[in-house]
């Protein structure tokens, strides 16, 4: 083992079934844990559900329910969401265990004796849907920016977390850890905005019951963030040895709570003595014509949807290869269909079948010794093995997108290989040697594809390794170093051609 890797989404709230804004950033974390237990590592990854405040309380009251009826049978939807995405998290946390209520009261009391917290009054506009206060000049209009909602303005008594005091702790870490926040362009944004006038911020509420109560003053419910962000810790069982072995973890967030996260929370760790996280990933939004995603503005498409146009693997495959991750980009069907016709199935689906057919016809079927390598094979060879060295750096970089491409590289240069050596005018020519060389060279190299493609595709990657006659879960669980080598796929192995990998008719996605 090289070690440990911890990773979460940000945990959802349960006012509505989940939908491809959720789908984005659970699958990005899918994704990178499946990677870091292919090199080997022990992972947790965390996702989980926001469960208390103002927002879940009136969904609530609007669908005619109690609060935690309401939410109770909304949970089933997201787990079985995130099996249909083929999402292989840790632990499903929920907001309102009891475990999470001791671990807020802990930060709170530890707050509240550094003196951290203390008792005013705050006036401000609120918006419900970001449960979050705003100043006149970040809304347009007096509106969100986000919901495009009027904000409600708001006088109540409140507990203050003393935010301000921490700024220049923040601006040191940031220093000191030059990747903790990702994107780099994010980082500048939160410098930034930390250099300007920053408030403390306000941690309770008293015009709504649906939360947990203030450990030194029970008539105040925890504002949600401070709440909602603890769950980090009790998703880990803090303080026991999973925290222990884990701690400190990689969030990935949605660009629209970013503050949060890289500012609010380091500074709630360090108020309370515990280490901060590693590392805060901001990533894009999904749009409609350019449009947020949101259900309350016709603007949403939800996970049976996305999974019934063209299948899971090629709805993973899709949000992850469009747009550079990181950044925003605009869903469409056409959009959806289009990569998979032509980088799933004309690409890699078509490379596999092709192969796998023509070693039937020339190879009895086997995976051939390979003959003498001319330099055609061999700059196959070494491009394999440099986008095996290549694809490492693009994920310890977050750069999902640019892993992708990497390994479409290849993708491209086996089917350019295909062309170009013709085995069929091989096989005419009667050039035996020459034939079992360019499929020795094939079958590896879709080998170390499927083992590539794996974390982003897990079904497809599995199902090209049991093609290739090979136990596809046996296989991954080996390691990325052992893997990624060269010559893995013994001569003699028996291949097991299946069905299409990506057919293009829609109706038969699976």
């Amino acid at each position: 083992m090289k070690g440990t890797f911890y990773i979460t989404t940000p945990i959802y709230y349960p006012n509505d079934i989940p939908h491809i804004g959720h789908a984005y950033t659970t699958v990005a974390c899918d994704v990178l844990a499946r990677w870091h237990k292919l090199n080997g590592e022990e992972v947790f990854f965390l996702t989980g559900t926001d469960e208390h405040g103002r927002k879940i309380e009136q969904a609530a009251e609007k669908n005619k329910k109690k609060t935690m009826d309401f939410v109770n049978e909304l949970i089933p939807k997201f787990k079985d969401a995130w099996q249909k995405l083929n999402i292989g998290y840790s632990r499903f946390i929920r907001t309102t265990e009891p475990e999470h209520y001791a671990v807020v009261t802990e930060m709170l009391n530890k707050s509240f004796a550094n003196g951290d917290i203390y008792l005013g009054k705050y006036e401000g506009n609120y918006c419900t849907g970001c449960e979050a206060y705003y100043t006149e000049k970040e809304l347009d209009d007096g509106c969100c920016r986000i919901h495009k909602t009027k904000a409600e303005l708001i006088s109540e008594e409140t507990y203050f977390f003393k935010l301000s005091a921490y700024r220049e702790k923040l601006l040191e870490l940031y220093e000191r850890v030059p990747h903790f926040i990702m994107p780099h362009t994010r980082m500048n944004e939160i410098k930034n905005r930390l250099k300007e006038e920053i408030h403390d911020l306000s941690i309770s509420r008293t015009s709504f019951s649906w939360g947990i109560p203030l450990p030194f003053d029970n008539k105040h419910v925890t504002y949600v963030w401070f709440d909602a962000l603890a769950n980090y810790l009790t998703g880990v069982d803090y303080p026991g040895e999973n925290y222990a072995k884990f701690w400190p973890a990689v969030h990935l967030v949605g660009k629209d709570i970013l503050w949060f996260h890289s500012v609010i929370w380091p500074a709630m760790l360090m108020s309370a003595g515990i280490k901060t996280p590693r590392r805060v990933f901001a990533h894009g939004w999904w749009t409609f014509d350019k449009e947020k995603i949101s259900k309350s503005r016709g603007k949403v498409i939800n996970i049976d949807e996305l999974i019934a146009i063209a299948g899971v693997d090629a709805a993973r495959y899709f949000l992850l290869r469009e747009t550079t991750f990181g950044q925003d980009g605009d869903f469409s069907t056409e959009a959806l269909l289009k990569r998979r016709d032509a980088d799933l199935a004309n690409e890699l689906g078509n490379l596999v079948s092709r192969t796998l057919t023509m070693c039937e016809k020339y190879c009895e079927g086997k995976v051939p010794a390979p003959g003498t390598l001319d330099a055609e094979d061999k700059a196959v060879i070494a491009k394999a093995q440099e986008i095996c060295k290549k694809v490492p750096e693009e994920m310890e970089a977050f750069n999902l997108s640019g892993a992708l491409n990497t390994i479409w590289e290849l993708v491209k240069l086996l089917n350019q290989y295909v062309d170009k050596t013709a085995p069929w005018v091989l096989a005419k020519e009667g050039k035996t040697d020459k034939i079992n060389s360019v499929f020795s060279v094939l079958t590896e190299a879709i080998r170390i594809t499927a083992v590539l493609v794996s974390p982003f595709i897990p079904e497809t990657g599995e199902k090209i390794l049991g093609q290739l006659g090979l136990d596809g879960k046996a296989q991954l669980g080996q390691g990325y170093e052992k893997l990624a080598g060269w010559g893995v796929l013994a001569p003699g192995t028996v291949i097991k051609k299946g069905a299409v990998l990506f057919p293009k008719d829609k109706t038969n996605a699976k």
